[in-house]
Order: structure tokens, then C-alpha cells, then sequence
């Protein structure tokens, strides 16, 4: 096994490690536990772990992507995966608000369709 593969199996690690904890998280949040000192500390450790796992893909993105190197041929099913995920993961986590609360053009679009 190589470093890129340990590198690789590290980040579908931290991503399995990140459901886990969102799923707990959502659970508690069902159960009304969101004042609780272990949501807090799941909360805590899902943003943390979230962070590792874009900064890892965003590292895992330049290696093989880089210009002055051909690394195309390094991208198996894993890293296709990876990527995949990745894409889902800033789509869903993207700041949202900020472009449809200050966003001129979807006040105007909101305007237009009657909505304030």
C-alpha cells in the first residue's frame, strides 16, 4: 500500500467518521437534546472533522490536478468517490443564506414574483 492510498482510506475514514456523527447529531436533535453538553461536544467535533475533510480533499485535489504533473491515471474508483462525496458535501454545507438573503438579484426575482 502506498501513501496515496493511506491518504486516501484516511479521508473515506474521517468521512465515515463525519456520517456518523451528523447522524447522531440529527438524532438528537429529534429528541430535543440540543441544550445538552454532548450534543454540543458532537456538534464540536463534526465541525472540526468536516474542516480536515475539505482541507485533506482540497490537498488530494491539487496533487492530482496539478499542472506541471500528469497524476490523471491515479484516479480509481476511491478517489472518484471521494470527489463525488466532496461535491455533495459543498453543496450541502454552503452558506445558502448568504446569497438568497443578500443576493440584489434574488430580491428583485422576489419582487417580481410578489414575495417580499
Amino acid at each position: 500500500m502506498n501513501k496515496l492510498s493511506i491518504y486516501i482510506y484516511f479521508i473515506i475514514f474521517l468521512k465515515l467518521i463525519f456520517m456518523i456523527l451528523t447522524i447522531t447529531n440529527l438524532y438528537k436533535k429529534i429528541k430535543h437534546q440540543e441544550n445538552t453538553e454532548s450534543f454540543k461536544t458532537i456538534n464540536f467535533w463534526k465541525h472540526r472533522i468536516e474542516f480536515v475533510f475539505v482541507a485533506l480533499m482540497s490537498g488530494l485535489l491539487i496533487y492530482i490536478f496539478n499542472p506541471t504533473a500528469n497524476r490523471i491515471n491515479l484516479i480509481n474508483y476511491e478517489v472518484k468517490l471521494l470527489f463525488y462525496l466532496f461535491g455533495f458535501i459543498l453543496l450541502i454545507t454552503a452558506k445558502w443564506d448568504i446569497f438568497f438573503d443578500e443576493s440584489k438579484m434574488f430580491k428583485r426575482i422576489q419582487k417580481i414574483l410578489g414575495e417580499n
